[in-house]
């Protein structure tokens, strides 16, 4: 092939075999193409290049390399790819595979369609074929990837084009999965260590995974040891293939629970923890980031998950996150937004949407581990950056939130100023300073919200500060409640609004913390009496302040005259209040003061429904009255709805967390939401109930109110009476372990005696021994005298024994008849406390009995030893008196042993008396502790009599409350039935008490069951 053959534009391409010899660009693809308008490229000739037989170009080196020569662009992909495509399908030898496969990688990038339509089921026929072959594998697997994910970056990519290489890579990734063989094929080879078939398997998948996310989890999930296969990514000791691991399971563990269960128990939170830490925490690099955005799709929303994690108690291995130190200039982006991450993955254990059980567990975990210390140290921290502050007030907002322990705790923060100051005071300082960002404004204004949430005591340490015996005379010190003052009264509407409803906050769900705040008084000006508070907020609102201010002073009255008759008389009490309130809902405004319009609505129904009728001039009826002349019932409700269908009301019911990213657009709370939700329908039926009906139904509340009474009385008596059940248990209990103590005793001296037992009989077959074999005349009369007198001893001990033993057995005998009165006496029959009380004193009596006739058996068996004893002696002196008659002899030396053997005799029989002296000894004790066994079985007697006039007495109790709560009943029966004749809805408030009565009834024979 001759270059001058060739037209004017020329375009060589070469599959380059041997880069280091090519005299040409070199590129990694092993692929080079130069468009030259003359000649042959790279400076050379004609003899450089010889034409072999197969189309083939031969360098003079003797190299052989294809060449394609066309004289148009345009033609070049179709043929080229589909000449390749041939090769791939038909060549035998590896080797051309290989090169076409490699040549079709090259092509891939620039020409995605072409090769994706012609090539796509060759390349997953070699995966199919070539698994022997490592190279054509990951050529064809980084070809597959080209084709399906476009790496090109944006600034290349045509606007117009870019929709439809999305749609182009959605349309191939669809195909490749057609056929779940193909995915569970590519499951295999990321099984293989070879890196140039591992790394571009897991990019394939994760690009399938970006395109196809449902699909192919469900083909990973139902295909054997699927997700297990892609968690080994992350034990690879390779850290790219580590990294595209993780990255491949973030598109894993999207939107799907399962997986994220079973990611989460093949040991996922370990070794993500583990990178996390190796990689440096919050000053590592985007592999952190990775590994964080991996954890939250594990946890977020997926409460298995999150039990698991503090289970494992990974929760205190994210404490060292959190670490900063004196100096924090100059953070990187990176470390900001792993940090920001780190803040956000707190959040989801502790998230308000989690169950209140699962939140609560966490939010104690992270206390005891020193996790919220640390945010707290954060916080309090200087040079750090503003979002991270932001963000680090949020997270620990939600760390406290309904948590007492953590409340308390944040509470005693102090800031690290001179003199110190509470946190609450420098959050609240920021709060109400209008030159701070908006965003860190509300991130204070929802953590004081949290502070308080559930949180009595919070609210009252916060009012406090507002009476007058705890202000600071000497005005040294800040304190919050001036702050919260200041904000509600300065010039700047968001700050009002924040302040208003942070006292709201204080107030929420405390009557008693309601009518103390009416005793806040305020200096308004020098030379003027000081006004209270309520009247404060009335009169500004009065005088046609910004809307967003009257919105929040509006909150502020609606929550605080709400479930409180007093601040409603107060403000009735203030004869300007009505009318501003009616000529403000009567006026046809604008579409901007219809919120206010509404909320004046609300205060007006909340003081007609909270009204005690105090006021003669402001009773229910004159209210209702005012209202239909000046207002009329229906545009009055047709103004209450305006709160409820406002756009940011909507907006503001959704989540506690105040989300809003213009100040104007704080308008509601969302607590305050959840109180309009509670009044609007109650006030409704307010409004339009007559005189007669408002008379009735104060008279089912007080008959509601009396019934509450006796239940609540009934509770208490119950009450007590299980204290007592319990203390008389406890008392059983005691008892129990004194007879085990006593049990205990007694077997260790019956062991003793067992040992004195042996050493009585090792002496007296010794003793025997030698009476047989050494006998002689005058020796042995004298020594049968002298035992004679020992045993006439002993047999008087003997018989004082005996007496003794008469006498134990006659108070046994007492105690078996008293045992037996007890067991004939019949139980106690009525309430199961009765029958609790009765089993336990039958048990005490049975264990009692038990004890005796292990006594009895013991004191048995003594009596039989003793008479064996005596039987004993007695042989003993038959066989003395049979001795036969010394032999004549050597009878000096026999007489010498006799005396040596006699004063052995005489030693033993003292030894002998001194154990005797010892059983005696031990007899006592044990007489001893048999009087303590009867006193306790009088005691036990004396407290079951006691015990079974009380549950007389409590059956009586009980009989005479049910015969009470039967005639409230029919009374309440009768009530509601008038009400349903006059057409009024009855509350279900009877039916959730008997529910609960019944709760309290099946927790009592549970307890009854299992005693």
């Amino acid at each position: 092939m001759s270059g001058g053959k060739l037209g004017k534009t020329r375009i060589w391409l070469f599959l380059i075999d041997n880069l280091e010899t090519w005299p040409g660009p070199k590129f990694s693809s092993g692929f080079s193409c130069l468009v030259s308008s003359q000649g042959y490229p790279w400076g050379l000739g004609e003899s450089h290049f010889q034409s072999d037989l197969d189309g083939r170009l031969l360098l003079s080196e003797g190299q052989y390399l294809p060449l394609i020569e066309v004289h148009k662009p345009a033609i070049l992909p179709g043929k080229l790819i589909h000449k390749l495509c041939d090769r791939v399908a038909s060549s035998t030898l590896l080797e051309d595979r290989r090169d076409a496969v490699r040549a079709l990688k090259s092509l891939s990038k620039k020409y995605r369609l072409e090769v994706g339509i012609q090539a796509m089921d060759h390349l997953i026929h070699v995966l199919q074929t070539d698994r022997s072959d490592s190279e054509i594998i990951g050529y064809a697997l980084d070809t597959l990837y080209n084709i399906i994910s476009n790496d090109l970056e944006e600034e290349e990519q045509e606007e117009n084009s870019q929709k439809q290489t999305e749609d182009l890579e959605s349309q191939f990734t669809e195909i490749f999965i057609k056929q779940q063989e193909n995915v569970t094929l590519l499951l295999t080879y990321l099984e293989e260590f070879d890196f140039h078939v591992r790394r571009p398997g897991v990019k394939l998948l994760t690009a399938l995974l970006k395109q196809q996310g449902p699909q192919v989890q469900q083909v990973i999930l139902v295909s054997p040891m699927g997700v297990s296969r892609l968690m080994d990514l992350l034990a690879d000791s390779r850290e790219v293939i580590r990294n595209d691991g993780v990255l491949l399971l973030q598109q894993l563990t999207k939107s799907n629970a399962a997986i994220q269960k079973i990611v989460a128990f093949e040991n996922a939170f370990e070794r993500l923890l583990d990178i996390i830490t190796e990689e440096g925490n919050s000053d590592g690099g985007i592999v952190v980031e990775d590994c964080l955005l991996l954890l939250q799709n594990l946890l977020k929303n997926n409460n298995s998950n999150q039990n698991f994690f503090k289970e494992g108690s990974y929760i205190q291995r994210m404490k060292p996150w959190f670490e900063v130190g004196d100096d924090n200039a100059g953070w990187s982006a990176q470390k900001v937004t792993n940090l920001h991450l780190m803040l956000q993955l707190v959040r989801v254990l502790v998230s308000p949407t989690n169950p209140p059980g699962a939140a609560s567990s966490c939010q104690k975990a992270m206390f005891h581990c020193g996790l919220l210390q640390q945010l707290c140290t954060i916080l309090m921290a200087t040079g750090v950056p503003a979002d991270i502050l932001t963000e680090t007030i949020n997270t620990v907002s939600e760390v406290i939130r309904g948590c007492q322990m953590n409340q308390d705790y944040f509470a005693s923060v102090n800031a690290p100023s001179n003199p110190p100051r509470p946190a609450i005071v420098v959050l609240l300082m920021s709060m109400v300073n209008e030159r701070q960002p908006f965003v860190l404004r509300c991130a204070v204004l929802y953590c004081f919200q949290c502070f308080l949430y559930k949180n009595q005591k919070g609210q009252g340490e916060i009012v406090s500060t507002l009476l007058p015996s705890t202000i600071d005379a000497t005005g040294n010190s800040v304190s919050a409640g001036q702050l919260l003052c200041g904000g509600l009264f300065s010039t700047d509407s968001f700050s009002n609004w924040c302040a208003a409803v942070a006292l709201a906050h204080a107030l929420q769900e405390n009557a008693p913390l309601k009518e103390q705040l009416l005793r806040v008084q305020l200096a308004t000006s020098l030379g003027n009496p000081p006004v209270s508070l309520l009247q404060q907020c009335t009169n500004i609102l009065s005088q046609g302040s910004k809307v967003q201010t009257r919105v929040g002073l509006l909150i502020l009255l609606c929550t605080w005259l709400s479930n409180c008759p007093i601040a409603v008389t107060h403000f009735l009490h203030n004869s300007a209040n009505v009318p501003f309130l009616t000529g403000q809902i009567a006026e046809n405004l604008g579409v901007e003061e219809r919120v206010v319009q509404g909320l004046c609505a609300l205060l007006l129904g909340i003081s007609i429904y909270y009204n005690d009728n105090s006021l003669e001039n402001y009773r229910k009826e004159k209210l209702k009255q005012l209202i239909e002349k000046r207002i009329g019932k229906e545009n009055f409700i047709e103004k209450l709805g305006f709160i409820s269908k406002h756009e940011l009301y909507s907006r503001a019911a959704q989540k506690p967390q105040p989300n809003f990213s213009n100040p104007d657009d704080m308008m509601f709370d969302h607590e305050f939401t959840k109180l309009v939700k509670e009044l609007e329908g109650v006030l409704t039926k307010a409004i339009y109930k007559t005189t007669e009906e408002d008379k009735k139904e104060e008279e089912v509340k007080k008959t509601l109110e009396q019934h509450d009474n006796i239940v609540t009385h009934y509770k208490s008596v119950i009450r007590v009476q299980d204290q007592e059940l319990e203390d008389l248990k406890k008392q059983v209990e005691s008892l129990k372990v004194q007879n085990e103590q006593l049990q205990a005793r007694v077997t260790q001296q019956v062991s003793q005696i067992q040992q004195h037992k042996d050493q009585y009989n090792l002496l007296k077959v010794q003793l025997g021994k030698d009476n047989q074999h050494h006998s002689s005349g005058n020796d042995v009369v004298q020594m049968n005298g002298v035992q004679s007198e020992e045993i006439s001893k002993l047999r008087e001990e003997a018989e004082e024994w005996k007496h003794k033993l008469e006498q134990l057995e006659e108070q046994l005998r007492e105690k078996d008849s008293l045992i037996e009165v007890l067991k004939s006496s019949p139980p106690a029959v009525g309430t199961s406390e009765g029958s609790s009380q009765t089993k336990t004193g039958l048990e005490v009596e049975s264990e009692l009995h038990r004890e005796a006739e292990t006594l009895r058996a013991q004191i048995h068996l003594q009596t039989t030893e003793i008479a064996l004893l005596q039987t004993e002696k007695q042989e003993l002196l038959q066989q003395m008196s049979a001795a036969p008659a010394p032999v004549p002899g050597d009878r000096g030396t026999e007489t010498a042993d006799l005396e040596g053997r006699f004063t052995a005799l005489l030693q033993e029989t003292k030894e002998l008396k001194n154990e005797i002296v010892g059983l005696a000894e031990e007899r006592t004790s044990l007489k001893q502790q048999l009087d303590s066994a009867n006193s306790t079985a009088a005691i036990l007697r004396t407290e079951k009599s006691a015990l079974q006039q009380e549950i007389a007495e409590s059956k009586k109790e009980q009989d005479d409350l049910l015969v009470l709560l039967a005639d409230q009943d029919q009374k309440i029966v009768a009530l509601k039935n008038k009400l349903k004749e006059l057409g009024e809805p009855v509350e279900d408030e009877e039916d959730t008490e008997s529910g609960d009565q019944g709760e309290e009834d099946e927790e009592d024979g549970k307890g009854e069951r299992e005693d």
